[in-house]
């Protein structure tokens, strides 16, 4: 049996430390900088399904939606101008992320965040102020990048300051914040729909920069993590803060291992050549697999489309907005209760059940569109109906928001040993923002010519991805981010990979700086 995936990960290290007010304000700081990319993803949708904001850059797609052109309703925003409006800036963030894994290393992951302010600062503000859409192109890209410098560093900052017990909580502030964005922009888009002057959109898009002051400002006074600092040759200054974040308690385990992993990383001159050694094959499968699946679960399609989509399945605009908030309602709770079961519970129990569950919903979503529109895409969808949609599309959310949507930045930040950590986590972000481009730009012509189907399709992917949970990804519950690889070690697949002397016991007899 493959039960080596459920092998015991206890390693022997206890590293003393609980979680202080100083690192709790620190994480909840640097997690802001998911408000800049939920709030993105929630900001999208609900702007192209304002008609004001279609009148003037998507004219066609206003025909289309208004019915001139077409009754189809799996059709009515099928426009590629119109899904590169949302997907530049995902393929903006594939780029950055290259960069930002270099800034990240060198600089420290503090610096990283403050570049992706800055620049997201300047993207809302071309936004905001758009009057064609070539400026509307250019401020995404702008946002694009500044999502790029955050997604790589704040994950990474996260896992590298919480104390080990309590990484996967910590951690998922990221996500919190992520589907927090997510919610005030489903908020800001019903209530600037209601501008009489049309110019609502402007303000939807204007108030990226909120988020963004929010994580620049942050920065500024965040410190930096430990290991980033050790990797700069700082260790004194190193013990001294790794100290204040563990309180009164012996960190000596802890800094020696610290710096032995320092130490050994400093001896890789090309962490993107080393990853393609056999020792790091795990790692390197996980930085690709783990966010491609994320984004195959559909979950996206349901975020930033999510206006549009019920827009399409027959709810008025009013209407469409305040479903996405309620979707935005259970991203949030759903995911409060992922910080509260993911230290105790494990991993891999939140992505099994998570995953189960959105492939139940994610059916049944399909099964009901199918019921009422069948292949030709003309129905109208009566009030009880439309409620069974929107509470099985909230269940999915659910579903996602406490599994695969934190896990899916917890478990790569904190799988990687540092020698290639920023490289790797480089991989997980450009992969994960280069499916999430290629599904906002095909979705909606994908929804257009598979219909319901597009349903079942993500449906098999959750399906594929929870199977490829159970028997390929270890339980990380509970293990000091430094003595990983004993999880690999252990486990009955991956465990051919890892020498004898693969980074097994990173504790070697100490330097000890006074």
């Amino acid at each position: 049996m493959a039960g080596g995936a459920f092998v015991s990960a206890g390693t022997g290290k206890e590293y003393p430390g609980k979680i202080t007010l100083y690192v709790f304000l620190t994480c909840i700081v640097a997690a802001c900088g998911g408000l800049i990319f939920g709030y993105d993803i929630g900001i999208s949708g609900g702007v192209t399904a304002m008609t004001p904001f279609l009148q003037k850059f998507f004219p066609k797609v206003y025909r289309q939606e208004s019915g001139a052109d077409s009754t189809n309703q799996y059709c009515k925003f099928d426009s590629v101008p119109l899904t590169l409006f949302t997907s530049s800036l995902y393929l903006a963030a594939l780029v950055a992320s290259f960069f930002a894994s270099a800034v990240t290393k060198i600089f420290g992951r503090k610096v990283s965040m403050f570049v992706g302010g800055i620049v997201f600062l300047g993207g809302a503000a071309i936004n905001g102020a758009a009057q064609n859409v070539a400026m509307l192109i250019i401020g995404r890209i702008m946002l694009g990048i500044g999502v790029g410098f955050s997604n790589q560093s704040v994950p990474l900052y996260l896992s590298e300051m919480a104390p080990y017990k309590f990484r996967g909580a910590l951690n998922i502030c990221f996500q919190l914040m992520i589907t927090i964005g997510i919610l005030c922009a489903n908020l800001v888009n019903y209530g600037t729909d209601k501008i009489e002057s049309g110019q609502g959109w402007r303000v939807s898009l204007g108030l990226a920069g909120v988020p963004a002051l929010i994580i620049t400002v942050g920065a500024l006074f965040l410190p930096d993590t430990p290991n980033s600092i050790i990797g700069r040759n700082k260790p004194e200054e190193a013990r001294k803060h790794l100290q204040r974040i563990r309180g009164p308690v012996n960190i000596d385990e802890e800094f020696n291992d610290l710096v032995a992993a320092s130490d050994e990383s400093k001896m890789v001159e090309n962490p993107w050549r080393n990853l393609l050694q056999r020792r790091y094959r795990p790692h390197l499968c996980m930085a690709i697999l783990i966010p491609f699946f994320q984004q195959l679960t559909g979950i996206n399609v349901v975020m930033f489309y999510a206006p549009v989509l019920f827009k399409t399945i027959g709810f008025g605009n009013n209407a469409s907005l305040m479903s996405a908030v309620i979707t935005g309602l259970v991203n949030v709770f759903a995911t409060f209760a992922a910080i509260f079961i993911v230290d105790k519970k494990g991993r891999r129990f939140l992505f099994l059940e998570g995953g189960c569950q959105m492939f139940i919903f994610q059916v049944l979503v399909g099964v009901l569109i199918w019921i009422k529109f069948g292949t030709d895409g003309i129905a109208v969808i009566p009030k009880g109906y439309a409620i069974l949609v929107v509470f099985c599309i909230c269940m999915f959310v659910a579903g996602f928001a406490w599994s695969w949507g934190p896990l899916g930045w917890l478990v790569p930040s904190e799988i990687f040993p540092l020698e290639i950590r920023s490289a790797a986590q480089s991989i997980n972000v450009s992969v994960n923002m280069l499916f999430t481009f290629i599904i906002a730009q095909v979705f909606l012509s994908m929804l257009c010519h598979m219909k319901f189907g597009l349903f079942f399709f993500f449906g098999g992917f959750v399906f594929i991805m929870t199977v490829f949970v159970y028997f390929f990804i270890p339980e990380t519950k509970g293990i000091p981010i430094e003595e990983m690889s004993q999880v690999w070690k252990q486990h009955w697949y991956w465990g051919k990979f890892i020498p004898e002397d693969g980074h097994v016991e990173m504790a070697k007899p100490a330097k000890t700086v006074a």
